[in-house]
């Protein structure tokens, strides 16, 4: 188990990365300044809300940063689809795997915090 989670500890890590890269593609106009310290914000950040939830403190604290992470990554998502449909970049082979890479990420974020809450609520019941 440990070791699943240490995958998505670096799946999230390679995820920072590839927008960053991306950020770097984006013009520098007051549009594009704009777009990228967004962009940069939401989508570097589920990584490190994701290694907290490591180390919560609680099954409640775990939730919480879980869905810290889940927030931002769907903010990420708007992000890139506006700059997608604003034409801001060249059509690339980078935005499309990122989008199908969000949404894969926020899936798997989606149904941890699910089960988390299943559990939880089944280990107030013992």
């Amino acid at each position: 188990m440990k070791e699943r989670q240490f995958d998505l500890q670096d799946r999230f890590i390679d995820y920072a990365v590839r927008i960053i890269r991306l950020s770097a593609a984006i013009p520098d106009s007051k549009a594009g300044n704009h777009i990228c310290s967004q962009l940069l914000r939401s989508g570097t950040s589920p990584a490190p809300n994701y290694g907290e939830a490591q180390s919560a403190e609680s099954i409640a604290d775990f939730i919480h940063k879980l869905k810290i992470a889940l927030k931002e990554l769907r903010e990420t998502e708007i992000w890139l689809k506006i700059i997608m449909r604003s034409g801001l970049i060249e059509p690339s082979g980078q935005l499309s795997p990122l989008l199908k890479e969000t949404d894969e990420l926020i899936s798997i974020l989606f149904k941890s915090v699910k089960t988390a809450q299943k559990n939880k609520r089944e280990k107030e019941r013992i």
